[in-house]
């Protein structure tokens, strides 16, 4: 396999988006934008109704700013109005663009960082997650991890099985969410090569062959002090994957 280039920056949003280029935008969520009454405005009737369900008053406004930062995203790459931009979700929920089935894209946020991944004419899912204590890691290994790498894993010095646990898990959710079955899949059956992470040994028959995926972990900077593991898995050869923080005052609607 061709090895990935993978640029930073702080590419203009409104470039178009290369063919063969995988881009991820990612920040800080800043539930205080400015933007914030325009994201709300901007999100359809039944995304509105997802934030009006959720558990508190901060969970609400993150979803809300993530995805209208999405459709700000989306909106440009497209020159489209992001209100305009018509979302539906697949069988098994993983959201897709009707109008324009081409683009994919797919987002993740926890805690207070989002990751937005965009390709053209692809599979694509990312993955992102902050570290937190975990105290029941070799139960989880147990239960998601397939035998060759629960053996990695195990083997390694405990000051490194937390981080490896993450990436491995990232790895993971980026691949099932890429294939749109999401958890359900079984992340045990998803079986990464340990010695090249970048690959798969094996995986469940709906997702084609092995070889036809990659996985790429993904290195985001400048997040003070979160401790931060992401992961991006696409259905091709990855030629390049464009990184790029998005700024906080950025004005992009």
């Amino acid at each position: 396999m061709t090895p990935t280039n993978i640029l930073t920056g702080t590419t203009n949003i409104t470039a178009a988006l290369p063919s063969e280029t995988i881009t991820v935008w990612y920040g800080l969520i800043k539930t205080q934008d400015s933007n914030y009454r325009h994201y709300w405005q901007m999100l359809d009737v039944n995304e509105q109704h997802h934030a009006q369900q959720l558990k508190n008053e901060l969970v609400q406004r993150r979803y809300v700013t993530v995805h209208g930062q999405l459709r700000c995203l989306l909106a440009q790459t497209l020159q489209q109005a992001p209100e305009k931009l018509i979302i539906n979700k697949a069988a098994h929920g993983k959201p897709y663009l009707a109008d324009y089935p081409q683009l994919a894209f797919n987002l993740s946020h926890s805690g207070n960082v989002f990751v937005i991944a965009l390709g053209w004419h692809c599979q694509l899912g990312i993955d992102v997650e902050s570290v937190k204590q975990r105290p029941n890691l070799p139960a989880l290994v147990k239960k998601c991890f397939a035998q060759e790498e629960a053996d990695y894993w195990q083997q390694l010095p405990d000051e490194q099985k937390t981080a490896e646990f993450y990436r491995f898990w990232t790895r993971k959710e980026a691949f099932v969410k890429a294939t749109g079955f999401g958890i359900a899949l079984g992340l045990q059956h998803c079986v990464i090569n340990p010695q090249k992470p970048s690959t798969f040994l094996r995986l469940p028959a709906a997702c084609g062959d092995a070889e036809n995926w990659r996985i790429q972990d993904i290195d985001l900077p400048n997040l003070g002090t979160n401790i931060i593991y992401s992961a991006l898995s696409i259905d091709k050869t990855i030629t390049a994957v464009q990184i790029n923080e998005l700024p906080v005052m950025f004005q992009f609607c």
